[in-house]
């Protein structure tokens, strides 16, 4: 189960409400931010803009590719580890909008985590250290350190211990 506070509302739907959830400049800012990293080619100036402005906290030799997306809204709830890697067009949620309610929460992504190309990663999830997430998940669940998972409905296909062993095979 995904860790997120729930906030019921009344009348319209929560994106009609949206600038009593978040501060209409906060958001404003943030799209500006956001937008000059998803081109920045310099990982480190993007790692820089990330944490000075976003108040992400993004461990040291993180790379996020072209094009991710973080959160417009609450990046600050976003961590990602040292040494990992966030894959092309990637989003990486910490709020979601439904029809009678918004939720909210944390994303912890662990160190020398891969995420794949085109994944997409909802509120309320942590990946654990090592793990690898195929291009084009829907990580809706928590991922397990060192785990292999991918799919939408993302499903697991090794254990970290599987894994192991795998490379072991591969190292012979």
């Amino acid at each position: 189960m995904r860790k997120t506070e729930r906030y019921h509302v009344k009348n319209a739907n929560p994106l009609w409400q949206i600038y009593k959830t978040v501060p209409f400049w906060k958001v404003t800012r943030n799209f500006i931010f956001i937008q000059v990293a998803r081109y920045t080619p310099f990982l480190a100036v993007k790692n820089w803009m990330y944490r000075t402005f976003l108040r992400m906290k993004v461990g040291q030799e993180t790379s996020f590719a072209l094009m991710v997306m973080p959160d417009i809204m609450f990046p600050e709830k976003i961590s990602v580890g040292a040494n990992s890697v966030i894959g092309y067009n990637t989003t990486i949620l910490a709020h979601e909008y439904l029809i009678k309610e918004y939720r909210i929460g944390e994303v912890m992504i662990g160190d020398e985590v891969m995420i794949g190309a085109n994944s997409t990663v909802l509120p309320g999830v942590t990946i654990g250290d090592g793990a690898i997430v195929s291009a084009g998940t829907l990580v809706h669940k928590d991922v397990p350190a060192g785990a292999f998972v991918g799919g939408n409905p993302m499903k697991l296909i090794y254990t970290k211990e599987e894994m192991e062993k795998r490379m072991d095979e591969d190292s012979l």
